[in-house]
């Protein structure tokens, strides 16, 4: 069995699954209004940033967390935003899961931040 091969296959069944079809489906969708497009943006990369913050030990800004609930209050008034959040989601989700496997294959072991399943 060739790993290659196999590392194509299973990029082929991503693309074709479900999940990325609907997510992709939504993307195009929001991608065409170039307000939204940007508004989504923004909130998401509002939310790594308060995420990767509190990841990195640092106290929550209560500020910043008041914002991105405003901003997700205004964002999930449009039903084809809340659909693009549920379906990123869901392929985030599924993405993940299969990064776990492919780790747990490889027995990557325990590294600084422990398991490498268990921060995927």
């Amino acid at each position: 069995m060739n790993v290659y091969d196999q590392a194509h296959q299973l990029a082929a069944a991503i693309k074709e699954s479900e999940e990325c079809k609907q997510f992709n489906d939504v993307k195009a969708k929001v991608e065409a209004n170039p307000e939204l497009d940007a508004a989504i943006k923004d909130f998401i990369k509002q939310q790594f940033e308060f995420q990767t913050k509190q990841m990195m030990g640092q106290e929550p800004d209560q500020d910043a967390f008041v914002r991105l609930q405003q901003l997700s209050a205004v964002l999930m008034q449009d039903p084809l935003t809340g659909q693009y959040l549920q379906n990123q989601m869901i392929f985030s989700r599924m993405m993940s899961d299969v990064y776990k496997i492919i780790g747990d294959a490889a027995d990557f072991g325990v590294g600084p931040m422990g398991n490498v399943g268990d921060i995927l």
